[in-house]
């Protein structure tokens, strides 16, 4: 651990949480230096849908390394890119009826966005953006803007702007559809609310705290973007790949998105890999206006191409998903009516879910426990109050049965040493 010490930033997070040195990895499984095992449900924050070096894709990265292919293309065509372009296609957009132009940006989520963002103020003329309380969408400066975690938001030493914030669902109450609210502002000239680009949303909201927007809430908010004109882009970094049991998060919602960003599983391996999908007509670039000298990663493009193929030719990987995914809200609707005095609660969907434990302190107490117990698991939300499972999509029964059983250990010896649980507090209350 030394060098770390020495010479690397202080800038460092998930270090201080697992403080360990990890040297192998395979499936859900991680070992550190010291051969202990570990149950990863952290899944490089969301990046490793398909687990630690996989073999259906080590195989084919390994054969197209040793026959010299292509690593780094700048924008070029090459054989790989091509080859995942029509698997994309073929096995994800037009199932779906999807048509949308691929843009391969700088190969992090932030990229992404930073590029779906510039393309709506190009097309539209209008410069600020609607975002929503709670979002996360990076944080180089721009897509810093249209972050809601003042954690982040501080550390810009600059202002930030060109968004406007909206209340996500739920924000105001259960029964409050703040999409009314974002249609009044924009219908009212008084509002202060200039016309806006575009709005970007996560359908679930991942470092916010695993909120899960209604499948309504998501229609009305397209359908007050058509009304006013505003570009509709869905932040699908997180959430997609298959996360919530459908390649795109907003499958269920029926909802029709002008623009999508992808990254973090796109890749399958955990390779670096970012694209912006849009509309055609909204594809009005000209040559090099937005670049990146790594939106070329071939090695990713090989890779993607195998996830989809095997993963993602049939809807059995997604009945699989969800399946996991009702075992997981049944355990932790479980959980919470045993532990904290009735103030827990289950979030999210899918394999993206959550145990809202209403105290950072309480939940950083049961995640530490957890991982001295075997399991790498992490929080989330303003106050790191979410207990978040992000575990890989293709982990077996038993581990994820395992894994589950350890976060319910850990909850109750916590909850068994505090004197009483904090009740989490009612803002907006329906009259």
């Amino acid at each position: 651990m030394k060098i770390f010490d020495e010479i690397e930033s202080e800038v460092q997070s998930y270090a201080r949480s697992f403080p360990r040195v990890f040297c192998r990895a395979k499936g859900e499984l991680m070992w550190d230096e010291e051969g202990n095992q570990y149950l990863d449900f952290l899944a490089g924050a969301g990046t490793l849908n398909y687990g630690h070096n996989n073999p259906l894709f080590k195989g084919v990265l390994l054969d197209y390394i040793q026959a010299d292919g292509i690593t780094h293309g700048l924008d070029m065509h090459t054989k790989a890119k091509g080859e995942f372009l029509q698997a994309l296609n073929e096995k994800i957009l037009k199932p779906r009826n999807m048509e949308y132009v691929v843009q391969f940006t700088g190969p992090t989520g932030t990229n992404a966005v930073e590029a779906a963002m510039k393309i709506a103020r190009n097309v539209t003329g209008q410069q600020n953006i609607v975002t929503f309380t709670n979002g996360f969408h990076g944080v180089s400066l721009g897509s810093l803007a249209a972050t809601g975690n003042s954690h982040h938001r501080d550390a810009a030493g600059v202002s930030l702007n060109g968004t406007h914030r909206m209340p996500f669902d739920g924000y105001l109450g259960e029964n409050i559809d703040t999409t009314e609210y974002l249609d009044k502002v924009l219908s009212d000239s008084s509002s202060g609310i200039n016309s806006p680009a575009a709005v970007i949303v996560e359908t679930v909201q991942g470092e916010g705290g695993i909120n899960a927007a209604s499948a309504e809430w998501l229609r009305n908010l397209q359908s007050v973007c058509r009304k006013h004109g505003l570009l509709f882009i869905v932040d699908d970094i997180q959430a997609g790949c298959g996360r919530t049991g459908d390649y795109f998060s907003f499958e269920e919602a029926g909802i029709e998105p002008d623009i999508i960003t992808l990254s973090k599983s796109l890749g399958g391996y955990g390779l670096p890999f970012a694209v912006v999908l849009m509309k055609p007509e909204l594809d009005q670039w000209k040559p090099g206006e937005h670049n990146g000298t790594f939106r070329g990663n071939n090695l990713a493009f090989v890779t993607a191409k195998a996830a989809i193929e095997h993963y993602w030719n049939d809807d059995k990987f997604s009945q699989e998903i969800k399946r996991k995914g009702r075992y997981i809200a049944d355990r932790l609707d479980s959980i919470v009516s045993k532990y904290g005095e009735g103030n827990f609660t289950r979030k999210g969907r899918g394999m993206f879910q959550g145990i809202n434990c209403v105290s950072g302190e309480i939940a950083g107490k049961i995640t530490r426990l957890a991982f001295k117990q075997g399991l790498i698991i992490e929080t989330s939300g303003a106050d790191d109050h979410i207990v978040k499972l992000l575990c890989p999509l293709i982990i077996s029964d038993e581990n994820l049965k395992k894994g589950i059983d350890i976060i319910e250990s850990a909850i109750r010896e916590v909850c068994a040493d505090e004197d009483g649980m904090p009740e989490e507090r009612v803002y907006f209350k329906a009259g």
